[in-house]
């Protein structure tokens, strides 16, 4: 069974830093599959958004509101995917998801619908 699990999410003050984990498991029955990955966010009141995604092949996209500040890179030792967070400012405060779906990111179009597998998310707050 495919499981997400994130982490590193906390409370920061606007320009400060955090950088997200997700640990993937159950991805071992199908080594030689493509797989997009992504992290979207979700604020009460609000659609849940797309942030960044990493395709099997190392190319990245971002939402033009956190392009410049995030990185998602991922280590395909440690199995794991990340988000890095820079210059955060109060909008970027949400819960944050990582997800994937069993296809090439060239496929699927950058939305929630798309996703198959979630984790459980990980609080970020912006504030002074």
């Amino acid at each position: 069974q495919v499981q997400l699990v994130e982490s590193g999410g906390g409370s920061v003050q606007p320009g400060g830093s955090l950088r997200l984990s997700c640990t993937a498991s159950g991805f071992s029955g199908y080594l030689y599959s493509a797989y997009c990955m992504g992290w979207f966010r979700l604020t009460p009141g609000k659609e849940r958004e797309g942030v960044a995604r990493i395709d099997s092949d190392g190319t990245t996209s971002y939402a033009d509101s956190v392009m410049d500040r995030f990185t998602i890179s991922q280590d395909n030792v440690k199995n794991t995917l990340y988000l890095q967070m820079n210059s955060l400012k109060p909008e970027d405060t949400a819960m944050y998801y990582c997800a994937a779906v069993r296809s090439s990111c060239y496929y699927v179009e950058f939305d929630a619908y798309e996703y198959n597998y979630w984790g459980q998310g990980t609080q970020v707050t912006v504030s002074a």
